[in-house]
């Protein structure tokens, strides 16, 4: 059966890539975030894989690594998200982007600031979802320089952390990243 959808999946990809939607593209991209109530903003790095389906629909895979501190630096929150995208191209090089992620997040409370009243700190997995736009800009052959910025809607638990329960964590990011033609 895994070979079956395999077999299908790879000729959609195929025959959606050869009917006009001239690309799959891969690449890395750097960004800034910054989350409601977290302490400051800050880089961020990932990677992007492309597929345009038809000249005004595409879909996005991508994965990041991304870390904010709460509360004066006495939690930090790392995450790994993992996200799937819709994009709607109404102009060749504009698209707006609907999506939704899976963070795998690790809670890390400061143990010398908290004593012995510090949580253990703790990974989990949330969900969220995520909208914006952005650019393709031609950079030559078959690569593109891409811009995208999207706002997050992600709900961590803090509640382990006295104080914590009110802090928003919903985010935008901003990214600039390469997209190689495969």
């Amino acid at each position: 059966m895994f070979k079956k959808v395999a077999f299908v999946l790879m000729l959609s990809i195929g025959m959606a890539s050869q009917a006009g939607a001239q690309s799959l593209r891969l690449g890395p991209h750097v960004g800034y975030q910054k989350a409601k109530d977290a302490d400051a903003g800050k880089l961020m790095g990932g990677a992007t894989l492309r597929l345009k389906l038809t000249s005004a629909l595409g879909v996005e895979g991508s994965i990041n690594y991304r870390q904010e501190k709460y509360s004066d630096g006495v939690l930090t929150v790392r995450s790994w998200p993992v996200m799937a995208s819709a994009l709607i191209y109404p102009l060749p090089i504009i698209h707006g982007t609907v999506g939704a992620g899976w963070y795998n997040t690790t809670l890390d409370y400061d143990q010398s600031r908290l004593g012995l009243a510090a949580p253990k700190d703790e990974t989990k997995q949330e969900f969220g979802w995520h909208f914006g736009g952005g650019a393709e800009l031609p950079i030559g052959g078959k690569s593109k320089l891409a811009a995208d910025i999207r706002y997050v809607f992600l709900n961590y638990d803090f509640k382990t952390l006295p104080g914590s329960r009110e802090l928003k964590n919903d985010f935008y990011v901003a990214t600039v990243g390469l997209l190689w033609g495969l």
